[in-house]
């Protein structure tokens, strides 16, 4: 696996915080865990890893992809890819790995989190929906509830000494990622109404007719809801309104910050098709501006760094053997990476990039950077 595919996975990894504040995460473990194993009726089948201290079967990562799609349906495209599948298992014994190295303290709040998170889900979904989906892919309650205890246990050890001086150093290193502005914008997508495929060339020309109905004046919220193709943001008239531009995907994101202040702009590409956009108000961020969730999404961040450090410095050292069976479909495109997707709060993503899963403390629910339009993805 190339670097430059676990870097791009990464990021879809930390896009998962707005999902459970954690990056893509792990429900395997090792063969004295006694709430896997009844999770498993007693039989956990052919190992799939071993690393030093535990190993993972092939039915306990069976878990780990539903309960992945359970929380994004939309990753089932990458969780056909070898490559990612392996990703997958490496991810999985750090976590496992690391939450057995906890504390005492990172367990218990690692605890605490993961109860009061899926609590807050179960009150937003509502006990009827939330049993619902869990069920469509054969996930337990307790299922759920351990894989999301060992993700906070690890969060909690890893962001355990952050400073505020680490926070206001991220901040400062990447404070363009907390611009905020409101963006709108009509999307053409490679797919048309009626789910059939479109090529770039007609999704370019149709483009274009758009943006020739603005420049001679034409309303741009009434066309947004004429022509746009993004789910999220269609309905308000393509808008997308105070927001972090980090959580949109880079052509979308570069645009929202160069674009001149009601400036119409040509078709931007992305992977969801052509955006017609239109920046109407844009704000930088300094450091004593940032609410306390921001800062402690800074602070998960750091963390993030810390693992991916990590993966890439210490996990090989631990792992034994993978042995993995191969993926029945392989959809990787061309250039070797899978077509990122969207991350629609607990289940997927709208179609301009925002996500509209959980505020930046981690609570899930509405985001305070909005909604996620697939077209411009995850930000970073």
């Amino acid at each position: 696996m190339s670097r430059s595919k676990a870097r791009s996975w990464k990021t879809l990894f930390i896009a998962l915080v707005a999902v459970l504040t954690i990056s893509m995460l792990a429900a395997c473990g090792k063969k004295d865990d006694g709430n896997k194993e009844a999770a498993n009726n007693g039989s956990s089948g052919k190992v799939v890893a071993t690393y030093e201290g535990g190993e993972i079967t092939e039915k306990e990562f069976d878990l780990e992809l539903r309960i992945m799609k359970t929380l994004q349906p939309q990753m089932g495209q990458l969780l056909e890819l070898d490559d990612f599948r392996e990703f997958l298992v490496k991810q999985a014994i750090t976590y496992e790995y690391l939450s057995e190295k906890a504390d005492d303290k990172a367990q218990k709040e690692g605890k605490k989190t993961a109860e009061d998170q899926l609590k807050s889900i179960k009150t937003q979904m509502g006990d009827d929906a939330f049993k619902q989906m869990l069920d469509a892919q054969k996930v337990t309650e307790e299922e759920l509830k351990n894989y999301m205890v060992r993700i906070f246990t690890v969060v909690a050890s890893q962001t355990a000494g952050i400073t505020e001086e680490d926070i206001k150093t991220e901040f400062e290193a990447t404070k363009d990622d907390y611009t905020k502005a409101s963006v709108r914008h009509i999307l053409i997508g490679l797919t048309d109404a009626e789910g059939k495929e479109r090529s770039k060339e007609d999704a370019l020309k149709l483009a274009n007719e758009v943006k020739a109905k603005l420049d001679k004046g034409e309303d741009f919220a009434t066309l947004a809801k004429e022509y746009s193709e993004d789910p999220g943001s269609k309905d308000n008239g393509g808008l997308y309104e105070n927001k972090l531009v980090m959580e949109w995907v880079p052509q979308f994101q570069e645009k929202a910050r160069t674009l001149k202040i009601d400036e119409i702009s040509q078709p931007v590409e992305t992977d969801y098709g052509y955006h017609i956009m239109r920046v109407e108000s844009r704000t930088e961020k300094k450091y004593e501006d940032l609410t306390e969730e921001e800062k402690d999404m800074i602070k998960n961040l750091v963390g993030s760094n810390k693992l991916d450090e990590f993966m890439e410095t210490e996990l090989d050292k631990i792992i034994k053997n993978i042995d993995l069976p191969k993926a029945e479909n392989n959809t990787e495109t061309d250039n070797g990476a899978a077509t990122p997707p969207a991350s629609e709060g607990n289940a997927g993503t709208d179609s301009d990039g925002t996500n509209k899963g959980s505020d930046n403390s981690g609570n899930t629910g509405a985001n305070d950077s909005g909604q996620t339009d697939g077209n411009a993805g995850s930000a970073k």
